[in-house]
């Protein structure tokens, strides 16, 4: 197949999930033959790079605003692969259907990955919110295939659509690191901290797990990891509420991310948005014990793997942090089982055989 990847930022991975998601699918598509083409954003990608890792890379430009750089370049890049013929599109994030008609009208079929839920996001106004709902509304109706990544985005689709999704869960078995350039440049050390890794915005509440961690005894450090191009103020808090345990070490991603990730002593997962969230599933699978904030679509990735926390109660995330931390036995039994889970059902292997049935299918 001749395979377009569309409305991510592009690859190598440096910002998000849809990210990660475009190289860990890409790759695996074009080591079993298909040509892999994946649109990405200057500013984020090296034009000059051309391919990466059996990928051929288009990197297009986008009005560098909140409200329009993912929209403004899945245009240019949808009006791009129209006239490059692909045999099948693969679409990611509701925002960008609106654009599903410039393929369908040339006779590529499109499947689209519409994520979570993201009107519900903080950082939206009146208008976003809205045009997030219409994004929610054209991608049960204008693609060739709806895919979802978590029961709970599929079950939604179903209730308030009526439309039938292909569920089709994000992969979590990253390979373990072979440096530890990045522990070493951070003065950490294996087992010694704890792990935050998410963009910094409002609903992935950074500013309330710093808060949390305040009321934590002790000098092991929190990690956080993570930063977000349009949120000045929230960032600006986050460096106010931070104290000499606390390190941030901005973006880190490739084997910088996975020292981090494979050799913390417990992951905080703190997001209430969206569906399955990447950073999770593959804490899970460096076999992390994980903390995650109670919500539908983190139980459900989690299941027994994880302790639920709140931010208030007696499962506050302070009071969960005490209580863990220093239980070697509880932590060991949590980090087998989260190994356990990705393994029955977020591997990268079995994403890419869905995938690529679903886009066969369609060609």
């Amino acid at each position: 197949m001749k395979v377009a990847i569309i409305g991510t930022r592009g690859v190598p991975a440096n910002y998000g999930g849809f990210e990660t998601f475009a190289e860990e699918l890409g790759r695996r598509l074009a080591e079993r033959g298909h040509e892999v083409t994946v649109y990405g954003r200057r500013g984020f990608v090296d034009p000059s790079l051309g391919r990466y890792r059996g990928m051929r890379l288009v990197v297009l430009p986008s009005i560098r605003t909140k409200h329009l750089e993912t929209v403004s370049n899945t245009l240019v890049s949808a009006l791009h692969a129209a006239v490059a013929r692909y045999d099948v599109a693969l679409m990611c994030n509701a925002a960008n259907a609106p654009f599903i008609p410039i393929l369908r009208w040339t006779g590529i079929p499109v499947a689209i990955n519409v994520d979570g839920l993201e009107r519900k996001r903080r950082k939206w106004g009146a208008a976003g919110r809205a045009y997030y709902r219409l994004g929610e509304r054209l991608s049960a109706w204008l693609p060739n295939r709806l895919i979802t990544d978590a029961r709970v985005i599929h079950r939604y689709y179903r209730r308030f659509y009526r439309r039938p999704s292909e569920m089709i869960a994000y992969g979590g078995d990253l390979e373990p690191p072979t440096t530890s350039a990045t522990l070493e440049r951070l003065d950490l050390q294996p087992d010694g901290y704890v792990l935050y890794v998410s963009r910094f915005e409002p609903e992935n509440n950074p500013d309330r797990v710093l808060e949390a961690w305040s009321r934590v005894t002790g000098d092991r450090p929190l990690v956080m990891v993570g930063g977000a191009p349009y949120a000045d103020d929230l960032i600006r808090r986050i460096n106010e509420l931070a104290d000499h345990r606390v390190v941030l070490p901005g973006t880190v991603y490739g084997d910088g991310y996975r020292e981090l990730l494979f050799n913390c002593r417990a992951y905080i997962h703190a997001t209430e948005v969206g569906g399955t969230h990447p950073a999770l599933v593959e804490a899970m699978g460096a076999g992390r014990p994980v903390l995650y904030y109670d919500t539908p679509e983190n139980r459900e990735v989690a299941s027994g793997a994880g302790v639920a926390f709140r931010f208030s109660g007696s499962t506050s995330l302070e009071t969960t942090l005490e209580i863990l931390l220093d239980d070697e036995e509880r932590l060991a039994r949590l980090g087998d089982r989260s190994r356990a889970r990705v393994a029955e059902r977020y591997r990268w292997s079995s994403v890419a055989d869905a995938y690529e049935e679903v886009l066969q299918t369609l060609c």
